[in-house]
């Protein structure tokens, strides 16, 4: 259960005259967070617009917009005054738990911010708009060529970034830490070094088994039928519609403007039942971690999520642990019929899990299967790290990738479209984004055996159609922290042990090798 706030009980445990001192430096601190906040999320609703609705020759002053917005939110928070008021804050006796570590990220935040100038952040909000823009450009003309000089430029405003911010052993681990707090790429090497060959093991072994058939996942799947049941899904996950909307975006996402607030973002693809339905369960796995952060919160760190490893975590357990696995699709299988009920009249829930758990090396990362989405990690990983180090320039990005999909998926790229163009993170500057991917997934293994663990007739009301429990126990558990805890704390907290990725490698033996038929010694 969530530490309660003390800020009722300091009255009686420190003179009144510090306790009205206390309140009133604290109530100064929130509402100058606060006012930070309005700011970025307003920056957010731009972008969010950008994203969906935007027209084209709106590409200019929208930039102008977000730069703006984006500097002024930065300046305000790294005002020298709020940094004393921060200070003054961190060793105040009155602080309860809530409060204190409030003060303490926020002045976390504050010592890493203070190193960018307000002119920088500028310049880099301006980049990353005109970054989006040519991205969008360059896939629609499938060309890689048109996005590289600005990307170019992108590039070198990180490298500078992660030399303002500072590092130890590698640039890459500046921006490492803005996505998961105290990740290096020490740590991700040795991670990758043990979790990849484990993989490749699994992958060999089901390679040389009969495949599984998921023909039926292919056709023709009218949009309108597919957004529909889209929505469908996401209601009976628990999402609150009162709270959030779903649009259409050229790369699925999710960004919140408060806990009431929410928006998730899919694509379509009339031909393949797959590409929308894992998009919703996806984005909707983060944006039900969204609404569940405490509303009392905004503008704080409390009111934030963990890390995105631990965003991840939720969003890979509602799409593949929960939304890969026959329960959930029993338990759906009246609502798919109804939606779709020439296309899946003659197959059983079965045979469809089995379908939509099908391993095959592919080329787009958002539609691969659970173990060989993982090495579409490692080339992003791979790299980025080398951009940031300087050892592989960007107009050699296309080069690098075609070799490293070649290497691990064992694919030839055909077009840049569906090669190194196929995310969007790179054109908003999220370099270090891709790893956490890979992180979320392993925690998102060890919270789902958590929560079985916790509810042993979990998977029973999963199959009944009854998914609140599992929500219920993820709101007390993950989302109603916040930023109280660091992952790796948070991690041992739920689960009794840090990171551990052999509870992955142990889920996918047992979903596999039943899947496949294999040998349990495999």
């Amino acid at each position: 259960m969530r530490e309660p706030s003390q800020t009722s009980l300091i009255f009686a445990v420190i003179p009144a005259n510090h306790s009205i001192l206390f309140m009133s430096a604290y109530l100064e601190y929130k509402e100058r967070m606060q006012q930070v906040a309005d700011f970025r999320y307003s920056a957010a609703v731009l972008q969010w617009d950008q994203e969906t609705y935007m027209p084209v020759k709106g590409e200019d002053a929208r930039a102008r917009q977000l730069a703006t917005l984006s500097q002024t939110a930065h300046e305000r928070f790294t005002d020298p005054a709020l940094g004393q008021l921060i200070r003054d804050l961190t060793d105040h006796p009155g602080l309860g738990p809530t409060e204190a570590k409030n003060v303490i990220r926020s002045l976390e935040d504050y010592e890493k911010e203070k190193r960018l100038s307000p002119a920088f952040v500028r310049r880099l909000s301006e980049t990353v708009s005109k970054s989006f823009q040519a991205w969008m450009a360059a896939r629609a003309a499938n060309d890689f060529s048109i996005f590289a000089p600005v990307l170019d430029q992108l590039v070198v405003l990180k490298r500078e970034e992660a030399d303002r911010k500072g590092y130890i052993d590698h640039p890459y681990d500046a921006l490492l830490h803005d996505y998961e707090k105290g990740s290096t790429v020490r740590w991700l090497d040795d991670l990758f070094s043990k979790l990849v060959p484990s993989l490749q093991k699994i992958l060999d072994k089901v390679r040389e088994a009969p495949q599984v058939d998921n023909s039926f996942l292919h056709g023709y799947f009218p949009a309108q039928q597919q957004w529909a049941f889209g929505l469908a899904v996401l209601r009976k996950m628990g999402l609150d519609f009162d709270a959030a909307r779903q649009d259409k975006s050229e790369h699925p996402f999710t960004t919140n403007f408060s806990s009431k607030d929410v928006r998730v973002t899919t694509r379509i693809n009339e031909a393949d039942f797959t590409s929308m339905t894992w998009s919703c369960i996806h984005e909707g796995g983060h944006a039900l971690y969204e609404q569940g952060l405490p509303e009392t919160q905004y503008g704080l760190p409390l009111g934030e999520a963990c890390s995105l490893s631990i965003h991840e975590s939720q969003s890979r357990l509602w799409e593949n642990n929960l939304g890969r696995s026959l329960v959930f699709w029993e338990s759906l299988w009246p609502v798919l019929l109804e939606h779709f009920p020439a296309h899946f009249k003659e197959v059983t829930p079965q045979q469809f899990y089995k379908g939509i758990n099908r391993v095959e090396p592919s080329l787009i990362r958002t539609e691969s299967d659970e173990l060989t989405y993982h090495f579409h990690i490692v080339v992003r990983y791979e790299l980025e790290k080398r951009l940031m180090d300087k050892s592989l320039s960007t107009k050699d990005i296309p080069a690098f990738w075609n070799e490293h999909y070649k290497k691990y998926l064992g694919l030839d790229v055909p077009d840049d479209r569906r090669g190194c163009l196929q995310d969007v993170h790179w054109s908003h500057g999220s370099f270090g984004y891709f790893p956490t991917y890979t992180l979320g997934s392993l925690y998102a293994a060890q919270f789902s055996q958590s929560s079985k663990a916790a509810i042993p007739d979990l998977e029973a009301q999963i199959k009944a159609g009854n998914y609140q429990s599992l929500l219920g126990w993820l709101r007390a558990h993950i989302h109603q922290y916040g930023r109280f805890y660091d992952s790796e704390d948070l991690c041992r907290k739920v689960t009794g042990e840090s990171l551990n990725p052999d509870v992955f490698l142990d889920y996918a033996r047992g979903k596999f090798g039943g899947i496949y038929t294999l040998s349990p010694d495999f």
